[in-house]
This record gives C-alpha cells, structure tokens and sequence, in this order.
C-alpha cells in the first residue's frame, strides 16, 4: 500500500513538473487553443512558436530578453515579462483583424482550379532574423486530380540582414537567405496523402475556422554527416486552414503555414546552430480555367521584382513591419529589378 501511495505521489510530481514546463496560448474570445502564435524576444529573436494546442515550451524562454512580444496573424497582440508565463495558461485578444473572404472569380468548373493570395517566408539563424520575403502567388491544380500543377509569383520583396557574412566553415555567420521557401501546398487538394506512419495528425475545430496540423521528423537521434558538416533534429509542422465544418477540399481551403527546423554545425564548431524556415500563404482569390498560362516572374532570392506597393493593402500579411521594428537599417530590401 505505501509503495502505491510513493508511486502515485511520483506519478503526481512529474505531472505537474511537466505541465509547468509548459504555457497554452487560447483565444480571449471563444476559450479555444491559439496555434501560430510567435514569441519575440527584445532583440527580436523568435524564441517559440505555439502548436495547434497553443502550446509552448517554456524552457525556450531566457529571462535576459525581459519583455517578449506576442505576433499573431502578422500583428502584436501583447507583450509580457518573463513572470507573466508562470501562468500555465494566457488569453490573447486574437481579433486583431476579420478572416478576408476569398473572392470566386469563376465558379463553373473547368480544367484547371486557380487559388491566388498572399505570401510571406523567413529564415532565422540561432532564432534571429536572417532573411526575409512576401509577395502574391498564384498556385494551380488539376481540377481532376487535386494535385498542384505549378506555383506563379506575381511580385515579390526579399530583405536580407546587412552583416551575414558566409564564412564556410562558421554555419552561425551564414546568409541562409538560399533556405526562403515559398509555401509549397503540395497536398493540399488531398489531405489524405500526409497520412503517413511517420507524421503525427492532429486537427482543432474552431469557430470560424477548422485547421489540421501535421508533424514529421527525421535525425532524432542520429546525426548525418556530409562534406564536413553534421545535421541534426529535423523537424516539419505544417498547418492548413478551411472552412468551418467544410469538407476541407480546395473550394474550401484558406491558410497555409509551414515551420521547418534543422540543426546544422561544421565539424569543426563546437555546437548546432538551429535554422528555422517559416512559409506562410493566405487565400484571397478562387478561380476555375481551361488554361493555366499565366504570367509570373522568375523567384530571384538576390532582388525584389514588384511593380506595384502591395504590401499597402491592410489585408496584406506584411511581417516585414515586425522584423523591422527590431532591426532598423540592418534589414535591408534588395533592389527591385522590375
């Protein structure tokens, strides 16, 4: 009976140990987990990033950054000290703007399904900032078979950090410009292909949208090595959004979000420096057409090419405004070969 009782008071103490270890962003309004939820550090490191549970490890906090700043939706929702995330829980006021309708330009089927919006992506290198992109994209799919024909930039920004240096054998002085990825949505008209053994699934209902989550991982517990340079701790969590209650196909679908991480260190450096790749993509128009030539640019991570100031529009998911708040001058934009 005592060896029960010692058991159970263990079981108890590790419980709480681990549910303090963590914090669960929800939303102010309707009570529900907050995923995508990013917290910025004073020098504008992002230090976490919430699951589709609003959850995130407290442990990648450090008390020297002192105030922290919570990004949602591309806005600041709030800032906080270190002690506010004693609480286990926090409520966000999410309702920094309305979910945009996407506009069907076209509703009568045809050969191909056309879903324009914006996009955004970045790279930081040791959780800060080192490399930066948005603009518009149209993506097209086989209307027959859901599958994504090709990806069709617009226009587009690329901004880069002034002192990367990219010393080849010091990953921690890379421009890891080279890792901005556009969104790539690559299942997206058939969810049923990220249901692998290797990916963890999860789905949140939510009152005006339902999302799904799909988590991968490679290098858990193996290092690969190659030309002298060691990987490590691989990691995918990709978010998609539709319509509430909706059967969740292409007619349906609204976001895309998608965080790669990865460790990587020369073998001469002591330790990993952690890369992280964030792709962001948001609806705005939905279209059928026989034909998928459409006019698009060439994605040049050395240059902006852009004819108009898109990032005006207040719909616009313009993170560049956060990053540069933080860095000043030293996030610069490349020239714009139009």
């Amino acid at each position: 009976m005592k060896r029960n009782y010692l058991l159970f008071t263990l079981f108890i103490f590790l419980f709480s140990f681990i549910q303090a270890q963590t914090v669960t962003f929800i939303s102010e309004r309707t009570n529900k987990p907050l995923p995508k939820v990013s917290v910025f550090g004073k020098d504008g490191s992002i230090l976490a990033f919430s699951d589709i549970d609003g959850k995130i490890d407290k442990q990648a906090l450090n008390p020297s950054q002192e105030k922290f700043q919570l990004i949602y939706n591309n806005f600041s929702v709030a800032t906080l000290s270190y002690s506010d995330f004693d609480q286990n829980v926090i409520k966000i006021n999410d309702q920094v703007k309305e979910i945009e309708t996407v506009v069907i330009k076209n509703s009568k089927p045809a050969k191909y399904i056309f879903i324009k919006g914006n996009f955004n992506a970045y790279v930081t290198l040791n959780n800060k900032l080192n490399s930066y992109t948005d603009g518009i994209i149209t993506y097209i799919f086989d209307n027959k078979t859901k599958k994504l024909k090709s990806a069709n930039i617009e226009q587009y920004r690329v901004f880069k950090l002034v002192d990367a240096k990219n010393e080849k054998k010091v990953v921690s002085s890379w421009d890891t410009s080279s890792s901005l990825d556009l969104p790539k949505l690559k299942h997206v008209g058939n969810p049923e292909e990220y249901k692998k053994k290797w990916n963890v699934i999860k789905e949140l209902k939510g009152d005006r949208k339902d999302q799904i989550e799909v988590i991968g991982a490679a290098l858990q517990e193996k290092e690969f090595a190659m030309f002298g340079y060691r990987f490590f701790d691989i990691r995918t969590i990709l978010n998609m959004s539709f319509e509430k209650d909706s059967e969740k196909g292409l007619k349906d679908f609204l976001e895309y979000n998608e965080v790669v991480y990865a460790k990587l260190k020369h073998k001469s450096e002591p330790d990993y420096n952690q890369i992280i790749s964030y792709s962001n993509f948001i609806a705005t128009e939905f279209n059928f057409s026989n034909d998928n030539d459409l006019e698009k640019v060439r994605f040049n991570k050395d240059n902006s090419n852009y004819t108009t100031k898109y990032w005006q529009d207040p719909s616009f998911p313009n993170m560049q405004t956060i990053f540069s708040s933080f860095f000043k001058d030293d996030l610069k934009e490349q020239e714009n070969k139009k």
